[in-house]
């Protein structure tokens, strides 16, 4: 009786730590469905999906100091890059997620057709690598 009891409880506890590891590798997923999401963004301009995957907490920390906050912040972040670079598009090249952390490295390229930073249209073609790191939180970017 005791050797049944015993494996029982062993097996239950096989059972639980599997769907545990299941569970946290669907989030894993799902935090990083959120994360390729806001770069279809950057790329398509569909800014109305913003609502969707970014929380109201949102805060980005962008180079020099500069940083834009909440859903209309990034709405507005995106739509005045795209004017300057309406053919924006960002390819993400490798994606890690760990725990609630998304670490992205993709490749960015557009042609510089608007003002930008004060700087007039030039018609150059611009590729930069970036790495950017997000937080997930209940599903959304914060």
């Amino acid at each position: 009786m005791k050797l049944i009891v015993s494996l029982v409880a062993i097996s239950l506890t096989i059972i639980s730590f599997s769907c545990n590891s299941k569970n946290e590798m669907t989030d894993l997923e799902s935090n990083r469905e959120v994360v390729r999401k806001y770069h279809e963004v950057w790329s398509d301009g569909q800014t109305a999906v913003i609502d969707t995957i970014m929380s109201p907490d949102f805060v980005c920390h962008f180079i020099g100091g500069l940083e834009w906050k909440g859903i209309e912040g990034a709405k507005n972040s995106i739509s005045n890059h795209k004017k300057s670079f309406p053919d924006w598009t960002e390819e993400i090249v490798d994606i890690i997620a760990e725990g609630d952390k998304i670490v992205t490295r993709y490749k960015s390229t557009g042609t510089h057709q608007g003002i930008f930073n004060g700087i007039d249209s030039t018609g150059n073609k611009v590729t930069i690598y970036e790495t950017s790191i997000y937080r997930i939180s209940n599903g959304k970017i914060v």
